[in-house]
């Protein structure tokens, strides 16, 4: 039997990939976008609370009272407007030097003290959790898992259909489809979600009655650290997150709707 050519077979394979991530079988609420969730809500959840207990036995949590007290009132606020069905919320603030947060599925959320001299004030705060937030209820964690594992069955129809070929061609092949769909169609993905994570998080902030103007304050912030701390030089394509200049300039677009919610939640 005539082997397959390996240039042809990746193209198409990634193709497909790339076919079937946009396709999906989920939408995202706020947006209308399609995704891609192979993950049920049960096993989403149940994966967010595993992760999150392990987490709070190895990461100290603050002592800062005032401290802690923000991010309670910040977190309850956004949560109290987010669209995620049976969650277990909860706010926890490490004790780490690290400027970053997280929200796992199921409405766990950590934030470390390296990130409030950024965020300043509640309002920044409430930009970081509105985020956070958002990727939760817009279930990204379930879709990048489903991602990997639509990823990965692809890998394997390639090594399938060239099983006739060399050892070496066969491994290379392998490199090839990996390094291929992680930069040419998981990446961007990730960009994707993080540019719906902030459109979806200024809305939340808006209905939960910060003034979603602070996000673009507090983003400004962060992108001068990420200057100061050499965080922004990462090419494009190999970035998980957007270019700062271009999620900012994204926020100010969408800031007459967010303001519009703004003004809505402050007459109720």
């Amino acid at each position: 039997m005539k082997s397959k050519p390996v240039l042809p077979l990746l193209s198409a394979a990634l193709a497909a990939l790339a076919v079937l991530l946009s396709s999906g079988c989920a939408t995202v609420t706020e947006t209308g976008r399609s995704q891609l969730n192979l993950v049920s809500a049960s096993e989403e959840m149940q994966l967010g609370l595993t992760t999150f207990q392990q987490t709070k036995q190895k990461m100290p949590a603050s002592s800062d009272a005032q401290a802690n007290a923000l991010v309670q009132r910040a977190g309850q606020r956004i949560a109290a407007v987010a669209d995620l069905p049976n969650a277990q919320w909860e706010f926890v603030l490490f004790d780490s030097p690290e400027a970053n947060a997280w929200c796992l599925p199921g409405g766990k959320v950590g934030v470390y003290t390296g990130l409030l001299p950024i965020a300043k004030d509640e309002a920044g705060l409430a930009t970081v959790i509105g985020h956070e937030v958002a990727h939760a209820s817009a279930h990204h964690g379930a879709e990048r898992l489903s991602q990997q594992m639509a990823a990965q069955a692809g890998g394997n129809v390639v090594g399938a259909l060239l099983s006739g070929k060399s050892q070496t061609t066969q491994a290379l092949a392998g490199q090839a489809y990996g390094l291929a769909s992680e930069v040419g169609v998981l990446l961007p993905y990730s960009r994707k979600q993080e540019s719906e994570a902030d459109y979806i998080g200024l809305l939340y902030m808006a209905r939960a009655g910060y003034d979603p103007a602070a996000a673009v304050a507090f983003w400004e912030r962060f992108a001068e650290y990420n200057r100061q701390h050499g965080g922004g030089d990462t090419l494009v394509f190999l970035r998980t997150h957007p270019l700062d200049a271009q999620r900012i300039q994204e926020l100010k677009n969408e800031l007459p709707k967010a303001q519009a919610e703004y003004l809505k939640a402050r007459k109720n």
